[in-house]
Order: structure tokens, then C-alpha cells, then sequence
């Protein structure tokens, strides 16, 4: 009996692991908060890395092309796991999407992604066709912070040459008492 439970244990630890397996992770990297996410149907472009889960290995990106790929989601342009998963996101958002071979190229070799492989992309939305951008009220807040520091700084400068200027006043206007002016300096 107690090999039988055993057995079980074992069945159902492989059963879920198959299961993990054969699903997209989805780990948000950065979070933004907008009006207009994307949806099915939209032409997005987006900046990515694409590594491999075996051994870290890095087989495209965009970022180094310096161009974000653009397609429409959810329209077959890509594999399963970006068109799956690319769906109600934010401008600006990242996401780092985990893709089992099911999702991904399954059982066959794509240039340098052997056949089988388990996809790591670092993603990033640049756009949504027809939607602007949204200003970033941490954007904003910051640019509020340094206009403050900016103008500390200036008052600080302000302040410091007053006291110079009126330092210098009292130099030159020092005598030694014989009511000759110190021209020395």
C-alpha cells in the first residue's frame, strides 16, 4: 500500500510539472499604468531579447539592431507565446516571457534556437499604432525635483557671490588708520 502511495505522489508531481511545462511565465518587469493597453488585433512594436533557457545564450534582440520589431498581436505573425502574451500591456511596459517549445518553435531548429527549446524574451512595448504615448507622471515628478534642485542651486550661487561682492567691498574700503588707501589689491 505504501509503495502505491507513493507511486501516486510521484504521478502527480510529474503531472504538474508537465503541466508548468507546457505554460507561458509571465514576469513583469515593469509595471506602467495607462488608459489604452493593447489588444488582439493592434500593430505594436516592441524591443526584445531573446535568450535561450538551456544555457543563457543570446540568439536576437532588437535592441541590438537599434529598431523595434513591429507585427499585429494575435494575428499568427509571431509565435504563439508572444501573439498569447503580448495582449494588455501598457506603452512602456516589460515583460520577461518565458516560452516552452509548445509556444515557441516546438520540435524544430530555427537558425541558432535548436529544436525543443525553451525561450527566454525580455520584452518591451515601444508602441501601439494610433495610440500616444502616455506621459509619465514619474517622468513629470521628476522633472518637477530637478527644476527645484535647478533653482536651489541658483539661489545658492546668487547668495554666494553677494557675500564675495560685499567681502571684496570691505577689502578695498579697509585702511590702516593713516587714511591711505590699500590699492594692493
Amino acid at each position: 500500500m505504501r509503495f502505491i502511495t507513493l507511486s501516486i505522489a510521484a504521478l502527480a508531481s510529474a503531472a504538474t510539472t508537465v503541466l508548468a511545462a507546457d505554460e507561458v511565465t509571465i514576469d513583469i518587469t515593469k509595471a506602467v499604468e495607462c488608459e489604452r493597453k493593447s489588444v488582439k488585433g493592434d500593430k505594436i512594436s516592441v524591443h526584445y531579447r531573446g535568450t535561450l533557457q538551456s544555457d543563457g545564450s543570446q540568439f536576437d534582440a532588437s535592441y541590438d539592431r537599434g529598431t523595434p520589431l513591429s507585427f499585429v498581436v494575435g494575428k499568427g505573425q509571431v509565435i504563439k507565446g508572444w501573439d498569447d502574451n503580448l495582449i494588455d500591456m501598457c506603452i512602456g511596459e516589460k515583460r520577461t516571457l518565458t516560452i516552452p517549445p509548445t509556444f515557441g518553435y516546438g520540435d524544430r531548429a530555427m537558425g541558432p534556437i535548436p529544436a525543443g527549446s525553451t525561450l527566454i524574451f525580455e520584452t518591451e512595448l515601444m508602441g501601439i499604432d494610433g495610440v500616444p504615448a502616455p506621459v509619465s507622471s514619474a517622468s513629470g515628478s521628476a522633472s518637477s525635483v530637478a527644476s527645484e534642485a535647478t533653482e536651489g542651486v541658483k539661489a545658492a550661487i546668487t547668495s554666494k557671490i553677494a557675500e564675495a561682492a560685499e567681502a571684496a567691498k570691505t577689502v578695498l574700503a579697509d585702511t590702516d588708520g593713516d587714511g591711505q588707501e590699500h590699492n594692493e589689491l
